[in-house]
């Protein structure tokens, strides 16, 4: 028998500013609260140095940026489920491409696509800062995105309301 978790790891994934990280620290303390062992993850945590700075000065990272990063998120999301763990990880995965290389050491990895507009998340954004990603980068991030397609397992989760609000809908939603 493995101790591996039997739920999926949930990555909290969308563009800047949609409230990934806020979601998943409250959507890992809710499943905590439920008893089930739960850690959050802050993939902006996992990034190298060079690509913060390149974010700060508003250049919008590259997939040749990203793809050290993706593994070492995949690395992460493996290292809590090996402690027993269920992983709850805010990571922007704007492209499918980005959410397979996540997928390929977490098969079942269940993804809550923030889903918000683009006035919705600028307002949003005008009122917080961030260490590196600046509001300029808004429009790069949704011309960017790729919405999670019907193949891929998860569901899109509307951000308007509460944190609370949000945090209920992707708990109803996980299996």
């Amino acid at each position: 028998m493995s101790d591996r978790p039997t739920r999926p790891p949930v990555l909290v994934m969308g563009v800047s500013g949609s409230g990934k990280s806020t979601i998943g620290k409250a959507l890992a303390t809710a499943l905590d609260g439920r008893g089930e062992a739960a850690e959050f993850v802050d993939a902006d945590d996992l990034h190298p140095a060079s690509n913060k700075e390149k974010m700060r000065q508003g250049t919008p990272l590259t997939d040749e940026d990203r793809w050290p990063w993706l593994d070492a998120c995949a690395a992460r999301i493996a290292e809590v489920e090996a402690a027993g763990k269920r992983c709850v990880m805010a990571n922007s995965a704007l492209k499918r491409v980005y959410r397979d290389r996540l997928r390929a050491s977490a098969p079942g990895l269940f993804i809550a696509y923030l889903d918000g507009s683009r006035e919705l998340i600028a307002d949003r954004q005008s009122h917080r800062h961030h260490e590196y990603m600046p509001n300029s980068l808004l429009d790069s991030q949704f011309g960017t995105l790729e919405r999670p397609a019907e193949d891929e397992a998860g569901a899109a989760v509307p951000i308007q309301g509460t944190v609370d609000e949000t945090v209920a809908r992707i708990l109803a939603l996980l299996p």
